[in-house]
């Protein structure tokens, strides 16, 4: 994959959410919701996620310096795992205690159609949003099952904003069931109940990426693929004997860094194992554009020892 990062699907999702916060929060005040009061505060919890991974892949594509000569990669896992622990305390967190306060305290709904009407908006622009990150995956997962997708992709930026999509989509679910049975059953406990599973959501979703994008930020070694392609171009290669070990490692949205020691006959000098690491690494290049960083540490054959005479 390049490493071109598009913004396109967190800029879309953030639009997506200052409209829905506006709209969530008007109906909050109408209605006296707490379920969309937990709504809201995700939304606008949304939006400054998607700043932060805008931030964070405006510093991943700054060049390599001295002060890090790997570049800036792994700063978008870092605000990715920002973004968890905001969704986990501003979203999750918020909306469990808010929801427990109104089952102890509870208040009557008021305009109960027009917190609808606005729930129903916004889970559509939701719903949108998340069909568009889906479409955006299956482009980039080629073959690989949806799941095991989101368990090894290194794409923190799109893995993060489907998941604050799809948890915002369940969440207005939630709370368009708990407003219904609050207003028809005539008891708002259940409007209380609402905003604790929106929460429920929420910290499940935040606990799962953080997850992910910890094994990332850590060191996580790149797609099998790479060590796969590295494998093959030293059994074509003629004068490589054998790959004896292979280190791979995300060090950013499309950019790994490959570290290889190999063996080259005996027979070979050193001008000749030169141009043969060269062209591995072309070759290894041309095949894994996204290898940036490529160490090859050459191994000769063991010398016989001559016997000892006794």
């Amino acid at each position: 994959m390049s490493a071109e990062r598009p913004t396109k699907h967190i800029v879309q999702s953030l639009l997506v959410n200052v409209a829905i916060a506006v709209a969530k929060g008007i109906a909050a005040i109408l209605t006296g919701s707490g379920a969309m009061l937990a709504e809201t505060l995700h939304s606008a919890a949304d939006c400054g996620n998607q700043v932060l991974l805008l931030v964070g892949l405006r510093q991943a594509s700054k060049a390599p310096d001295a002060t890090h000569p790997l570049g800036y990669g792994r700063a978008l896992y870092f605000w990715s795992f920002m973004v968890a622990l905001l969704l986990f305390t501003a979203g999750g967190m918020f909306s469990i205690y808010e929801g427990i306060h109104k089952i102890r305290h509870p208040e009557a709904v008021d305009n109960v159609w027009v917190g609808l009407a606005i729930l129903a908006f916004s889970l559509a622009l939701e719903g949108a949003a998340t069909i568009s990150n889906i479409r955006e995956i299956g482009r980039r997962r080629g073959d690989r099952p949806f799941l095991s997708y989101l368990r090894q992709t290194k794409d923190s930026d799109l893995v993060v904003v489907f998941g604050e999509n799809l948890a915002a989509s369940v969440g207005l679910l939630f709370a368009i069931a708990a407003l219904c049975t609050a207003h028809f059953s005539g008891d708002s406990r259940w409007d209380g109940l609402g905003s604790v599973a929106i929460g429920a959501v929420l910290v499940a979703v935040a606990v799962f990426l953080a997850i992910e994008v910890q094994s990332l930020l850590v060191g996580e070694a790149a797609d099998r693929d790479i060590e796969h392609a590295a494998r093959e171009i030293a059994r074509e290669h003629p004068r490589l004997e054998s790959l004896l070990q292979i280190i791979t490692m995300q060090q950013g949205p499309g950019e790994v860094l490959v570290a290889l020691k190999v063996r080259f006959g005996a027979a070979l000098t050193s001008d000749e194992i030169a141009d043969a690491i060269n062209e591995f690494e072309a070759s290894l290049r041309r095949r894994r554009p996204e290898v940036k960083w490529l160490f090859i540490e050459p191994d000769l054959p063991p010398v016989a020892q001559p016997a000892l005479i006794s």
